[in-house]
């Protein structure tokens, strides 16, 4: 995949800009050795790449004097949320800077009435629902990991609830953002539609710091369901799982979430969280609602399931069961990593048309079997999203080629089947070879173009998404 295992080549960072910001945000800027490598490993396989500093702002206005100040002195600026990013969004593959969000977290306005709410970047989905406690609203798009509100603006991040209530680009309505030249711009508005001009708030959603920096968003809420119920049922092979997922799509039926677990995820699941569940390909449910439409969209899921093979189908009502039944979800890519202490995750992320899952699920399965990689299989598989976590030695070079190789030969496959490359983890640098041959050499110049046009300098996250033209 033409990877770079190495940082490129770098200039030190001016002592005139170290001394700049030194003087500016005292103790909120930073060269220590401990709080870089903080800043220059995620979640990815690839190597930790630290970069020259690190500083946290508050508020608009230091942002802006932190771009205006890497601008004269040339230092390239990478934003940080969480760092829990796939795809090595946040490291410096050039050096330079990197801008932590963390300290800029905090919720700016809610308008109950509108169902939105003002947020500063770095508040995490977790805290602003902590916020918005007693208010009967909540904010859905829920990645897995607790992440900044910006990041997963700027990776279009989406998760386990995307099948009801859509991804960051469907829960954005606008953003204050901080372009290459020092300028803000405000993108969008609260009003839930407009034909206003060009819509840059869908350009900066995905575009994963590469055009701008992320200094307040807009997002959407949406009522707490009245009624919550959750649900797991086990099949005997991953084909009769996907047939369910499929023709509960197509009947229409309004679930909140459908996750499917190969018998190696539940595996691994069951050692690292405890549980007991049956280790065989399983779904997990989720249904949102008045009580009686909840009750209906069981059980029409529950006959679809039973059709197909599914048994054990065990209900989770009681929010305590429903958290701890999520929580081993959410605690997935770690199951799998504990799979193989020491290792690290290359995780997929294609996403097909429902109608072409089950085939692309299975082709996947027979390219894992060749390998002879360990690669546990886990999806959002309601809008035909599904990962494999490849469990690669971060020291042994051929092992790496051949998880690469092996994402390429699923990636091939989704492409042909009219899918993408990545439903939600965005492309970083580890997935730029596949841009051309999903979207085409013109579609990628002009992505090019448009990052010449607002970074000119090319200071903005370099290396990240559009390929060296």
């Amino acid at each position: 995949m033409n990877l770079p295992h190495a940082p490129a080549a770098r200039q030190p960072l001016p002592a005139a800009f170290a001394g700049e910001l030194g003087a500016r945000f005292g103790t909120r800027f930073s060269t220590a050795d401990a709080v870089r490598a903080h800043h220059g490993h995620d979640e990815s396989h690839f190597p930790d790449m630290l970069p020259d500093a690190v500083v946290w702002p508050h508020d608009t206005a230091e942002v802006v004097a932190i771009v205006d100040a890497c601008r004269r002195h040339r230092v390239p600026i990478v934003p940080f949320g969480a760092g829990s990013s796939l795809e090595g969004h946040i490291l410096p593959l050039h050096g330079g800077i990197s801008v932590d969000f963390s300290e800029m977290n905090k919720v700016l306005a809610v308008h109950g009435e509108d169902m939105d709410a003002v947020v500063q970047p770095g508040i995490t989905r977790k805290q602003l629902n902590a916020a918005l406690h007693g208010s009967g609203l909540f904010f859905p798009v829920d990645p897995g990991a607790d992440a900044s509100l910006g990041g997963m603006a700027a990776t279009r991040a989406s998760g386990t609830n995307a099948v009801r209530y859509g991804t960051m680009r469907d829960n954005v309505l606008g953003m204050e953002v901080v372009l290459a030249d020092g300028r803000v711009i405000r993108t969008g508005g609260r009003a839930r539609k407009s034909s206003s001009g060009y819509d840059l708030t869908r350009l900066m959603i995905g575009s994963e710091g590469t055009l701008g920096l992320i200094t307040e968003l807009i997002v959407r809420l949406h009522p707490l369901p009245e009624a919550v119920s959750a649900a797991v049922c086990a099949f005997p092979d991953v084909g009769s799982a996907v047939r369910t997922v499929i023709q509960t799509i197509q009947l229409g039926v309004p679930v909140a979430r459908i996750e499917l677990l190969d018998e190696l995820t539940v595996q691994a699941i069951n050692r690292y969280s405890k549980t007991t569940l049956r280790e065989s390909p399983m779904l997990f449910f989720e249904f949102h609602g008045s009580k009686a439409s909840v009750e209906e969209q069981a059980q029409m899921v529950q006959e679809i399931a039973r059709d197909n093979g599914g048994q054990d189908f065990d209900w989770a009502t009681h929010p305590e069961d429903r958290t701890r039944l999520w929580a081993a979800r959410h605690d997935v890519y770690f199951s799998c990593i504990a799979l193989r202490p020491g290792c690290r995750g290359l995780t997929t992320d294609v996403c097909v048309p429902i109608s072409r899952l089950a085939d692309c699920i299975a082709g996947a399965r027979e390219d894992i079997a060749a390998s002879g990689l360990i690669a546990p299989i886990v999806g959002h598989v309601g809008d035909g999203n599904f990962h494999t976590v490849v469990l690669v030695d971060p020291d042994d070079d051929a092992e790496i080629l051949r998880a690469e190789a092996l994402n390429r030969r699923i990636v091939e496959r989704a492409l042909a089947m009219g899918g993408t490359c990545t439903g939600e983890h965005g492309i970083g640098f580890g997935k730029q070879d596949f841009l051309v041959a999903e979207h085409g050499r013109d579609a990628v110049d002009a992505m090019r173009a448009l990052k010449r046009a607002l970074d000119p300098d090319g200071l903005l996250n370099p290396g990240k998404i559009v390929p060296a033209g």
